[in-house]
C-alpha cells in the first residue's frame, strides 16, 4: 500500500516534470521566433520580348485575303439560321436569328448582326441580310416549312 509520504513525492515528481517540459517548449519557440530569418534571393526576371502576331500567323499558314464587299463569303449561309420573324405588312419588324450555331438573338430591321452584314427586311416567312440597309441582297434566309 502507498503511504502518503510516497504519494506527495509522484505527485511533487510529476509536477516538476510537466513544469521542465513547459519550460522546454517555451525556450523553443523563443529562440526560433527570435533567429533572424534568412532572406532566399529572388532571381531576377528578364522582360520578354513583345510577339508579333502577324509573323506567327504567317508562320502557321494564315494567309490574308481581302474580301468583296458585294459578294457575300463563302459559307455564309451555313453561319446563319433563321428561327423566327415577327414582321407587318410595311416589311419592318424583327428577325430570331442564330449565328454560328450560338443562341438565337433577335434583331430588328437595320439591325447589325455582325461587322458588314445588317437586317435589311423581314416578310411573312423571310429575313433579307445585305452590307448596308439600302444596298444588295446578300443572302435571304427563310423559316423552315411547315409540318402538318
Amino acid at each position: 500500500m502507498v503511504s502518503n509520504w510516497q504519494s506527495r513525492w509522484a505527485v511533487r515528481g510529476a509536477t516538476f516534470f510537466l513544469w521542465a517540459l513547459a519550460g522546454a517548449c517555451a525556450a523553443y519557440w523563443a529562440l526560433k521566433l527570435s533567429r533572424p530569418q534568412s532572406l532566399v534571393a529572388v532571381p531576377a526576371v528578364r522582360a520578354t520580348t513583345p510577339v508579333d502576331a502577324a509573323a506567327v500567323a504567317r508562320l502557321l499558314g494564315f494567309s490574308p485575303r481581302v474580301a468583296s464587299p458585294s459578294a457575300p463569303p463563302p459559307g455564309l449561309a451555313s453561319r446563319f439560321s433563321l428561327v423566327g420573324v415577327v414582321a407587318g405588312r410595311s416589311r419592318r419588324g424583327a428577325a430570331l436569328i442564330v449565328i454560328d450555331g450560338k443562341p438565337a438573338r433577335p434583331f430588328r430591321v437595320g439591325g447589325v448582326l455582325e461587322d458588314g452584314l445588317v437586317l435589311q427586311a423581314v416578310e411573312g416567312r423571310k429575313a433579307v441580310l445585305a452590307a448596308t440597309a439600302a444596298g444588295p441582297v446578300l443572302l435571304t434566309l427563310e423559316l423552315p416549312p411547315l409540318k402538318r
